[in-house]
């Protein structure tokens, strides 16, 4: 497929697990219009077309169960955009543990096969996850959603929003061998700050981050939809050559910081890294 035929998603049969709103709704909505049959799993209501809603609890693995039960495959691309932030109850479960679970599910019965592709979405936040391979791996190596939830109820200062999403970032660095012997390509996307319902709920903290960045670039917060052409690209037959990478989209901040050309970030991008 070459051109721009490799962009678009007709006959994909995709899945947005969190869907109905901010960056998973955008990206759903995007490759419908691209061409992808749509199906969206959520808590909250679908306010859009979709081929199949499903409604599902993340804290609930019964009850995905149930949901993924009402799938029919094969399934081409997955979405797994459903995060929440910290002081929520179950948010490891929400963040992480339970969009592996869908994802091996798809995988251990092959619906997810062969071509398709896998997009997650991390974080800013979820920078310098390789200053805690050990850490995350114990986690990764975790063999089921019951025991992955013991393992983190065990380990104290393991269930925030920041550890969720460096998790994303080595399970997609980790699997990306694995999944790619199987013709399976996995992304995410680490997200700057994004005007979405969650980052408003929590915006001295999410939507204040580099203020100063953009004061002085004259750059606005991005936008859920940029986030999902984002996702949207790297799900699509366009990317085929990228696997195993967690992709930065925050308008140059932390690279432009880190390599000193925006002398203020240089302390924050170092944090972030694991390199101060």
């Amino acid at each position: 497929m070459v051109g721009s035929e490799a962009f678009r998603y007709d006959g994909k049969r995709v899945l947005v697990v969190g869907g109905a709103t901010g960056i998973g709704a955008a990206a759903a909505q995007i490759v419908a219009a691209l061409g992808a049959e749509l199906i969206v799993m959520d808590h909250a209501r679908v306010a859009y077309p979709a081929k199949q809603v499903v409604e599902v609890d993340l804290r609930d693995r019964a009850g995905i169960d149930a949901a993924l039960d009402q799938i029919a495959g094969p399934v081409h691309a997955v979405f797994s955009a459903a995060g929440v932030a910290d002081g929520t109850p179950g948010l490891m479960k929400i963040n992480f543990i339970a969009h592996r679970h869908i994802l091996e599910r798809l995988l251990a019965d092959a619906r997810l096969g062969r071509g398709g592709a896998i997009c997650m979405i991390s974080s800013v936040a979820g920078l310098g996850w390789e200053a805690k391979v050990p850490t995350l791996l114990e986690l990764l190596s975790t063999s089921s959603y019951e025991s992955a939830d013991a393992w983190v109820k065990a380990h104290e200062g393991t269930d925030n929003y920041m550890f969720s999403k460096q998790a994303i970032g080595c399970y997609v660095a980790r699997q990306s061998f694995p999944l790619l012997a199987k013709g399976i390509r996995i992304n995410a996307i680490c997200p700057g700050p994004t005007d979405t319902p969650l980052a408003r709920a929590n915006a001295a903290m999410w939507l204040g981050f580099a203020q100063d960045y953009r004061d002085a670039t004259g750059t606005p917060h991005l936008t859920p939809e940029q986030m999902g052409d984002t996702m949207a690209f790297l799900n699509s037959d366009a990317a085929s050559g990228i696997s195993g990478v967690s992709l930065l989209v925050d308008t140059g901040h932390i690279m432009s910081s880190l390599a000193g050309s925006y002398e203020p970030g240089q302390a924050i991008a170092r944090f972030l890294l694991g390199r101060s």
